[in-house]
């Protein structure tokens, strides 16, 4: 199950400079994200077999317990998904890498709506930073001062407002999956294969009358793939993995510096393969974003004891 709490994703950053590069023009949008769903189901499937609970799990699961802890989320997955894919052919690498760490904050605001989970004094400075950061990279790409040179309307409607939403449906389902896991006692991998199957099945429904499935039924479903396109599927599906194997054996503390890390490894990336230097509204941007991650992952809240 890719991990998608509080402190989740950051090891989408090689996703995102990725599909970035290789979508841009000819991939079909909707073939893409089913190819990383399934690279998913069978990633998970291989964990399970492995840990020798498949057979445990195909006797215990139920339709009604799969559509209550996992439907809902996959399908809200499924539409974010599809907004991101529209963000990375609008905006460079590094301005949708931070924008998109605004999740942080829609999460926090729903685990507390739905788990009530508080948050400290200083991880609300550190959202508030986010908050100045994605300001100004939404400033700068608007007045089309951004790195992107794109039309300014296309980066606000089609870059900055898509990654804005999905951040914000990431926040819904994340606490979602929380509560599911937490609350429901739902096995993780299993949560990946449900979610996924259920997002595969939305997006399938959905190439009925959509530009993406009439290109799919024309061109094929692979149309415009190559050999780099498999990158960002295998990295987006093994990623999810790595993900939680950091958060179980390294803690959320040292998961932040890979954040930060991530970010700083987008930004030589972008610079290396597209030629161009952040803008100058990135740079601000920066190092609020990498000050209000490390803050939130160095103060936690915690609940004070009583004195007796």
């Amino acid at each position: 199950y890719e991990p998608r709490g509080v402190n989740g994703q950051s090891h989408k950053v090689l996703k995102y400079l990725t599909l970035g590069t290789v979508r841009r023009n000819e991939v079909i949008v909707t073939s893409s994200v089913i190819a990383c769903e399934a690279a998913k189901v069978m990633c998970a499937l291989f964990l399970l077999a492995k840990a020798g609970s498949l057979n445990f799990l195909y006797k215990e699961w139920t339709l009604v317990g799969s559509l209550t802890s996992s439907g809902l989320p996959a399908a809200i997955y499924a539409l974010q998904n599809s907004l991101l894919q529209i963000s990375y052919r609008n905006l460079d690498s590094l301005t949708f890498s931070m924008l998109n760490q605004t999740k942080l904050l829609f999460t926090a605001l729903f685990t507390y709506l739905i788990l009530r989970q508080k948050q400290s004094f200083q991880q609300i400075g550190a959202l508030l930073l986010l908050i100045i950061a994605a300001v100004l990279l939404s400033l700068g790409e608007s007045s089309g001062k951004g790195s992107s040179g794109n039309d300014p309307d296309q980066i606000l409607f089609q870059g900055i407002i898509p990654v804005l939403v999905a951040s914000v449906l990431s926040g819904m389902a994340s606490a979602l999956c929380q509560w599911a896991s937490q609350v429901k006692k739902r096995p993780s991998y299993l949560m990946t294969i449900e979610m996924s199957v259920v997002g595969c099945m939305c997006l399938l429904a959905s190439t009925y009358k959509s530009p993406d499935g009439e290109a799919i039924r024309r061109h094929g479903f692979f149309y415009g793939w190559t050999a780099i396109t498999w990158i960002p599927v295998i990295s987006n599906a093994v990623g999810g993995i790595l993900v939680g194997l950091v958060t179980a054996y390294a803690g959320g503390v040292r998961k932040g510096f890979v954040i930060v890390s991530a970010l700083l490894v987008t930004a030589m990336l972008q610079f290396l393969f597209d030629g161009k230097p952040p803008s100058q509204f990135c740079l601000l941007a920066l190092p609020l974003v990498i000050s209000s991650i490390s803050i939130y992952q160095k103060y936690p809240y915690r609940i004070k004891k009583k004195e007796l």
